[in-house]
């Protein structure tokens, strides 16, 4: 492995003196390439030129889906990711929750080894380590990025497994427009949305709010959650921008316990979760960049007398140099402290009881360098040095290649570290153990992307090995220990089809081979989805096929495999208004992706949307 990483390195040194290519051949390129992502990289450029595996929702995608919460959106159409769910709507926190997020068998119970960004900035529970599912609203996001793979290079920590990276919506044309959403359903679900934007000149403003609740098809499963969002911003100038955004998300709702003889109803939850940031942006014609402030908050209140306030801040600062011709240098530095305190306020009759009160915090640097050459061979390179208060320093290296051998053809390899602290959690609260050091993997993943018909077919078939030791698992006793190994390969498959005008098609598949049964982590995950319109008529419809996904948390294996239809019909009374109608389940499957909490029938929907 030395010898191949000495040997590209020589060759980038090569490559940096032969390169003839202008900063706008490269222009030109990005603007040719479709598909245009920030999420591995610290600037805007098209995929086709970074080397890691990277997947796009887009916006048309998000809407075409029923789904207020966004991360049922990706489960599926993003090959290798897999999401946990419980009901027909909500995910829930602590005993019983969904919301456990899997790519490439790695994520973890909670999910720690998968890190959530909204614009850049990273979204976890200070004190456990974990997003908040219920905290990401589909009407805020313009689209999502996902890196398959480690993120860590650029993302630090959590980021081991991969990446989501959520890309708020921003108002771009001048003057006001808005939209709104209602939705009623199966188990008197209901849900409300209604968002708004404002650009007048250089001022622009952006606003949210949505609204869930429903009965749940099980006694005590209740959920209820309201979130608000804005956003500000303002062009100081044409190289400069500024702005702001804040988020709010309440939510209430019960575990209803495990579907087995005499079981009873388990927690009422009630959490608060909320960020705001503040930002400003530069891009020249030779520079690019960005600095964020961000601070993440959230207060958890469960009826069994816990009670956490937590905290997740920090700055992020990045910037991208273009050299010389064909290159780009980007530089970045970040700061994040995270904890707080968690305590069971009922515990010793009534007295309670502290079992964590405390924070941590990590600053890193990294530098990235990718070159061009002849319009067809990028080389990127680039190394993070991590330092955590408790744990030290850890290096990250990441070196790949993106190689476009024809206009339609582009060959992809990478190898890449990925690495995860300890929560305050595994260190100090239950079965806690404050030995315990980071968990740490190597990637290795090669891919193939092809164009057929101008564009119209556009597949892409990557595959990997990920290769870890000192995993954080529970020992016999439920202790914490660095024993865990994983050596999981897989293979994953996208395909994106539009054979006429008025239809589209998409296909994603992954196969995993896993040294045992990982939880949240089905074998085979297929989905596939197609839009077809006529007239004031349109038609969504797609099929997910899961097969040996282990549902069971604990030590013991439960495979679940079970196959999935869903449809919607649209109707757009104007240009403005239209009215739906959505089936989920239509086989009425009876499955469990949580063992013992099993998953609603068939359940239908009628809605309508309104755009101003």
């Amino acid at each position: 492995m030395r010898k191949i990483l000495f040997l590209l390195v020589v060759v980038h040194g090569i490559i940096i003196n032969v390169s003839a290519q202008s900063d706008s051949q490269i222009l030109k390129d990005t603007v040719n390439i479709n598909e245009v992502v920030v999420t591995g990289t610290t600037t805007k450029v098209n995929k086709n030129m970074i080397p890691l595996a990277i997947s796009v929702i887009s916006r048309v995608q998000i809407d075409e889906s029923n789904e207020s919460s966004l991360l049922p959106v990706l489960s599926g159409r993003v090959p290798g990711l897999f999401v946990t769910e419980r009901g027909v709507t909500g995910f829930g926190v602590a005993s019983g929750a969904a919301g456990q997020i899997s790519i490439r068998g790695i994520g973890g119970n909670p999910t720690t080894g998968v890190l959530i960004l909204i614009d850049g900035h990273p979204q976890y529970m200070g004190i456990m380590g974990h997003p908040l599912a219920d905290s990401y609203v589909a009407s805020d996001a313009e689209k999502v990025e996902v890196i398959r793979g480690p993120g860590s290079l650029l993302y630090g920590s959590n980021a081991m497994g991969g990446v989501i990276n959520i890309i708020t919506r921003k108002q771009t044309k001048e003057g006001f427009n808005g939209d709104a959403r209602l939705m009623y359903g199966s188990f008197n679900t209901r849900k409300y949305m209604g968002s708004a934007g404002f650009k007048k000149d250089r001022f622009t403003v952006f606003g949210s709010v949505n609204h869930d609740q429903t009965d749940g098809h099980r006694p005590n499963s209740e959920f209820n959650i309201t979130n608000g969002y804005l956003k500000v911003g303002y062009e100081l100038n044409s190289n400069l921008k500024m702005g702001s955004d804040f988020s709010l998300a309440k939510f209430k709702t019960t575990d209803p316990g495990p579907d087995t003889l005499n079981a009873v109803k388990g927690s009422s939850l009630d959490i608060t979760r909320g960020y705001f940031s503040v930002f400003l942006d530069n891009e020249y014609e030779k520079a690019s960049g960005t600095a964020k402030f961000f601070y993440n908050f959230g207060e958890h209140t469960i009826s069994d007398g816990f009670h956490s306030n937590d905290k997740n801040w920090g700055l992020n600062l990045s910037e991208a140099f273009k050299l010389y011709p064909g290159n780009t240098l980007s530089i970045g530095a970040d700061f994040v402290n995270y904890g707080g305190k968690a305590e069971n306020l009922k515990a010793m009759n009534g007295k309670g009881i502290t079992f964590a009160d405390t924070t941590l915090y990590e600053l890193g640097g990294y530098v990235v360098m990718q070159q061009t050459v002849f319009d067809k061979f990028t080389i990127n390179g680039g190394m993070r040095l991590q330092h955590n208060e408790r744990f030290g320093n850890e290096w990250i290296p990441s070196l790949g290649f993106a190689w476009r051998i024809l206009p339609s053809t582009t060959w992809k390899a990478t190898v890449s570290k990925g690495f995860r602290s300890p929560t305050i959690r595994e260190l100090y609260m239950w079965n806690h153990n404050p030995d315990l050091m980071p968990e740490r993997i190597m990637s290795y993943e090669t891919g193939v992307s092809q164009s057929f018909l101008n564009g119209k077919l556009n597949a892409e078939l990557t595959g990997y090995i990920a290769d870890g030791d000192n995993l954080i698992v529970a020992g016999a006793m439920g202790n914490l220990y660095n024993t865990g190994i994983i050596r999981n390969k897989g293979i994953e498959v996208a395909i994106n089809a539009s054979p006429a005008k008025n239809l589209s098609v998409n296909l994603s598949y992954s196969y995993i081979h896993m040294k045992s049964p990982l939880f949240a982590t089905p074998k085979h995950n297929l989905f596939i989805g197609g839009r077809y319109n006529f007239k004031k008529m349109s038609f969504t419809a797609n099929i997910h096929q899961i097969n040996d996904l282990d549902t069971d948390a604990t030590v013991i294996t439960k495979l679940e495999s079970y196959t999935l239809i869903n449809a919607k019909m649209v109707y757009h009374l104007t240009s403005n208004f239209e009215i739906f109608a959505s089936a989920e389940n239509l086989l009425n499957q009876r499955y469990e992706i949580n063992r013992y909490y099993p998953m609603p029938g068939t359940t239908a929907f009628v809605g309508l949307n309104l755009k101003l």
